[in-house]
């Protein structure tokens, strides 16, 4: 595929315009699956990317996967994890800076080689999705033709990634705390269950709790689920 030898740079309001509708997507509530997807949209139509791709960290298998891309290319979507470390990409996050490449296809530690040369990509910008205990991802901007990313370009990148950050840490955030009110909630259940056993059968509160533990081991459904039952039962009563 032939590559365009230049192409006009984004205009400052473009990328303040990028910018304040990522900002606006984050604070709306979206799932942050249609939060990346439409980071990485975004981000290609200001950087004028030919592909923008959103990678997080599996740090169980210590390795970069996609999450979220613009490119309809099933080869690129496709392409196997990076470990942490190999490519440019695992390399941006050991370090937790960003990298530039003039020239993917002419760059040794650029692992899909062929991939790019098919897709047409020249140029690349990674940079880190930095929290504080660490570095969660990159995000990548590539260009069809040589370019020379400029200082402004590389911080408006930067400024994108610190949003998906934000937006990746408020969803993992989120989940923490409706597990623990999910907890909390079945906590309070049964314990009204404990006490309406330890009313109706005069059983001790360790006898209470034992007996509803045994109905869930038997019944093989969550000790949550006997206490609402329990519960329910007992208004039906009144």
């Amino acid at each position: 595929m032939a590559r365009k030898q230049s192409q006009k740079r984004p205009s400052y309001k473009e990328q303040i315009k990028a910018l304040t509708k990522i900002s606006n997507a984050i604070n709306s509530g979206l799932y942050l699956e249609d939060t990346l997807k439409l980071i990485v949209a975004v981000t290609a139509q200001a950087m004028r990317s030919n592909i923008c791709s959103l990678h997080l960290v599996d740090r169980e298998k210590q390795e970069l996967v996609i999450r979220a891309t613009q490119s309809m290319s099933q080869e690129y979507n496709k392409k196997p994890p990076l470990k942490i470390g190999e490519g440019i990409a695992g390399k941006v996050v050991l370090q937790n800076k960003p990298i530039m490449v003039k020239d993917i296809t002419q760059e040794k530690e650029y692992k899909y080689q062929d991939i790019a040369k098919k897709e047409g990509l020249c140029s690349l910008l990674c940079v880190p999705l930095s929290l504080r205990n660490g570095v969660i991802g990159v995000l990548n901007s590539y260009t069809s033709y040589p370019h020379e990313f400029t200082e402004t370009e590389i911080d408006v990148l930067k400024s994108i990634a610190n949003l998906a950050s934000v937006a990746i840490e408020n969803s993992d955030l989120a989940a923490r705390t409706k597990v623990i009110q999910e907890e909390l909630d079945a906590r309070k259940k049964i314990d009204r269950a404990k006490g309406i056993l330890m009313r109706d059968e005069k059983l001790t509160e360790e006898e209470s709790y034992l007996k509803i533990k045994k109905y869930s081991m038997d019944s093989r459904k969550s000790m949550k689920e006997i206490a609402e039952a329990i519960i329910l039962t007992d208004e039906m009563k009144k």
